[in-house]
């Protein structure tokens, strides 16, 4: 082999091996930066999922209490429908007293306050 042969294989190499050295210290820099990238990637992820967190249970508060709300409205609103089911039956009763007094009375004939007392009274007896 020639001396120009050996020195070019003893380059080559050397050269080979820089030139890994070059990929390898390139790849891990790659590497390392896309796994701080990743890293912090994760973080903000995690904080905006925390935030989220936060979020949802404000919400599912909220929605407890207006569906709370809206149960005692609708308590409030079938009260209201019985205590008005009660007033009609009432009024009813009372509409049905009325008319017989008024029945009783029907044919009554008074001139005077004194003649027309003891319908007036009835009536109001009737009703009450």
């Amino acid at each position: 082999m020639s001396a120009f042969a050996s020195l070019a294989g003893g380059s080559v190499w050397k050269l080979a091996s820089a030139v890994l050295l070059a990929a390898l210290l390139v790849t891990l820099s790659a590497g390392t930066t896309a796994w701080w990238l990743a890293a912090s990637a994760r973080d903000q992820a995690q904080a905006e999922l925390r935030v989220q967190h936060t979020l949802v249970a404000q919400l599912r508060g909220a929605l407890d209490a207006q569906n709370a709300a809206v149960a005692a409205a609708g308590l409030a609103t079938a009260l209201a429908e019985q205590r008005g089911e009660l007033a009609r039956q009432q009024a009813a009763a009372n509409a049905r007293r009325f008319d017989l007094a008024l029945a009783r009375v029907a044919g009554v004939k008074a001139a005077t306050c004194t003649e027309a007392m003891p319908a007036v009274n009835l009536i109001l007896e009737s009703i009450r």
